[in-house]
């Protein structure tokens, strides 16, 4: 539980300093397209380090808090796989990263279906 809280503020803080960045640093350095695939790999990821943060919360209310906190531990590697693949897309240009994002993708829906099943249970 503690371990997610603390992983969800992580992520938090680290969605809002690179979406600063990316707002003043990176806005006269990347073209239009460039820039809205960074700025949607901070949404995912300020999205997702909420819902860190719930889940650190409902571990602790439930009985199922391991299933809880495997489902944290996906989202977290949906957070660095799609929205890290999608900062590095943008910021190198390099098209072969996108085949990394769905990887992601695939974390944030294995957590989240877990996460679902922890809270049917319980």
């Amino acid at each position: 539980m503690k371990t997610m809280l603390i992983l969800g503020g992580i992520m938090l803080f680290l969605a809002v300093a690179l979406g600063a960045f990316g707002a003043h640093a990176l806005k006269e350095r990347l073209n239009e397209s460039q820039l809205k695939t960074y700025q949607t790999g901070i949404q995912y990821h300020l999205a997702h380090g909420l819902g860190l943060v719930l889940i650190g919360l409902y571990a602790g209310m439930t009985d199922h808090a391991s299933l809880v906190i495997l489902a944290g531990w996906f989202i977290a590697a949906g957070i660095l796989l799609f929205s890290g693949s999608l900062y590095a897309l943008s910021l190198t240009g390099i098209r072969k990263l996108g085949a990394i994002t769905p990887l992601g993708g695939v974390a944030f829906l294995a957590g989240w279906v877990m996460f679902i099943i922890a809270a049917a249970q319980g």
